[in-house]
């Protein structure tokens, strides 16, 4: 079978400066027509350096310093900036992995599909737009007429991420690249979302390739795997081979570092008075107004559940289905619309935002991402004393404070000096840990903590919090979207949908026998739920 893409001993150069010489060296793989191969690895591998080098989007201070990149035989590094221009789209499309910052903002979907059809085709507007909502609905959109004239905004990001898919196929591509499509997505979205993807391209006999690090994913979608580690070639073979056989040691390390999906028996019984007790919490939006008719959507409808010193309790469920919106509540980020929040003795439902201070102390929140929730202008040193200092703490005690933390967090307290932007993602999250136990809380909520740390980062980061829940009798409300990390570290779930708390109890009765039908659901999308992965211990030094 002749390949659609051969990458031959690529190698890119990085900037003089960099921590390496290469983004990538000596690169060497086929992908064939209605095959789905995965280069799989950690941030700093070299997946998506590549996949910008076949599309020719290569920053300018990079450059493929050796190799080739064969589409259909015919060396893309050799076309001219238009020729290349000619390809993209016509032969080679790519979905990105968030589709908010590759959509445009001010152009209806439909303009957007219909700008890349003018460009590519002969076709008349009416044509085009027929073409468009052809595709729309190829892609599964719901009232594909209505996205047509919606902006991105407007949208679901699984609806948001169909719109890319419907975007890199519409000109019938020999070859699409998914640049981790679905990284984002909750389990139920990421599972339609790869379901369409393997649909449409066993339909169309498209070659994929498919760039991620969630193992899962790879475990069900992908023909064959190619193993990148820090810019080089480890490992390549067939998905069961990889997977279930691997032969090299970082391999075997990433697939160690998969969290099962089946929990562990019950850690122990929490008994005592709760650390935080939330009582039929509700959060109630209105829209409208005016020459609108008012509108009430409820995001969080009579949540209740308590949290013990020294337990994990999980919130699951697809987005929107008011997972974040009860942490904010509980940290009065927002004020809930009615329900009862005590921290200890402590009401957090009541008071103004100056009574709530002390109390707000005795409650921390690690966000999702990092460097959004990280000041880029502010050293991480004086992000993580702060707090102690708006609380009276002197500066001394608080640095010192913050050098302990650095050493809890596994990290040097020589770095306190350092922005956020010089650390890697999984670093800065450590240092998010570090900032929040700096007021010594008694209950910590981790929102989508873990979600976007590479599979073996994530394994280091959930080990860090375990061993801190052990050592300080932390309370932690553990809210995500990843079931399998939910497993390992929740000692009791909440399932949520549509602001309802659909099903609560211990971690392994509601994972090996969920009652209601939505939590069932959920777990059967989770991907590569039934696939067996080769049973090996992590090898130490191959992270």
């Amino acid at each position: 079978m002749s390949a659609v893409l051969s990458v031959r001993d690529l190698t890119i150069s990085l900037p003089s400066g960099a921590d390496r010489p290469f983004a990538a060296e000596r690169i060497s793989f086929d992908v064939n027509a209605g095959e789905i191969l995965c280069l799989l690895g950690e941030s700093g591998s070299g997946k998506s350096i590549i996949s910008f080098s076949v599309m020719g989007l290569l920053p300018h201070n990079v450059r493929v310093s050796a190799g080739e990149i064969l589409l259909d035989g015919e060396n893309l590094l050799a076309l001219s900036p238009e020729a290349l221009r000619a390809k993209r789209g016509d032969d080679v499309a790519m979905i990105f992995q968030e589709p908010m910052t590759a959509l445009n903002p001010v152009m209806t979907c439909g303009d957007q599909l219909d700008e890349l059809l003018a460009e590519h085709t002969k076709l008349d507007a009416a044509a085009r737009k027929t073409k468009t909502i052809a595709m729309f609905n190829a892609v599964t959109l719901p009232e594909p007429e209505r996205i047509y004239a919606s902006y991105p905004h407007q949208l679901s990001g699984g609806q948001r991420q169909r719109i890319m898919i419907a975007m890199a196929l519409i000109l019938e591509p020999k070859l699409i690249i998914a640049d981790e499509p679905t990284t984002a997505l909750d389990v139920t979205t990421q599972a339609e979302v790869l379901s369409l993807i393997k649909t449409l391209q066993r339909e169309r006999g498209t070659a994929v390739l498919f760039i991620t690090h969630d193992m899962g994913v790879v475990a069900e979608i992908a023909d064959r795997v190619v193993v990148l580690q820090h810019g080089k070639q480890v490992e390549a073979g067939s998905k069961i081979q990889v997977l279930t056989q691997p032969r090299e040691d970082y391999t075997k390390m990433l697939i160690a570092s998969v969290p099962s999906i089946t929990p562990p028996e019950a850690r122990q019984q929490f008994s005592g008075a709760a650390a935080l007790s939330v009582n039929s919490l509700c959060k109630t939006y209105t829209s409208g107004g005016w020459f609108q008719a008012k509108r009430e959507t409820r995001a969080a409808n009579v949540v209740s559940f308590d949290v013990r010193p020294g337990e994990t309790v999980g919130i699951v469920g697809e987005s929107g289905s008011g997972k974040s919106t009860v942490a904010r509540c509980i940290t009065r980020l927002i004020d809930p619309t009615k329900g009862e929040m005590h921290l200890g003795e402590t009401r957090l439902d009541l008071g103004d935002r100056g009574q709530l201070k002390q109390a707000r102390k005795r409650i921390q929140i690690i966000f999702q991402d990092p460097y959004r929730s990280l000041d880029p202008r502010q050293r991480v040193g004086d992000a993580i004393i702060e707090g102690p200092l708006n609380f009276g703490v002197s500066r001394d005690v608080a640095v010192k404070r913050a050098e302990d933390l650095m050493r809890l967090v596994r990290l040097s307290p020589d770095v306190l000096s350092r922005y956020p932007n010089e650390f890697s993602g999984g670093q800065r999250q450590r240092i998010s840990i570090a900032r929040a136990l700096a007021l010594e809380p008694d209950v910590l909520i981790c929102d989508e903590a873990v979600s976007a740390l590479d599979v073996s980062v994530q394994a280091q980061v959930l080990e860090l919090l375990e061993e801190i829940q052990q050592r300080l009798k932390l309370a932690i409300v553990f809210i995500t979207h990843d079931l399998r990390v939910a497993a390992q570290i929740c000692d009791r779930i909440l399932v949520m949908s549509k602001g309802n708390v659909v099903e609560q109890g211990a971690t392994r009765d509601v994972f090996v026998a969920p009652q209601h039908e939505y939590t069932r659901a959920l777990l059967a999308s989770a991907p590569g739920r039934e696939f067996q992965f080769a049973q090996v211990n992590a090898v130490p030094g191959t992270a």
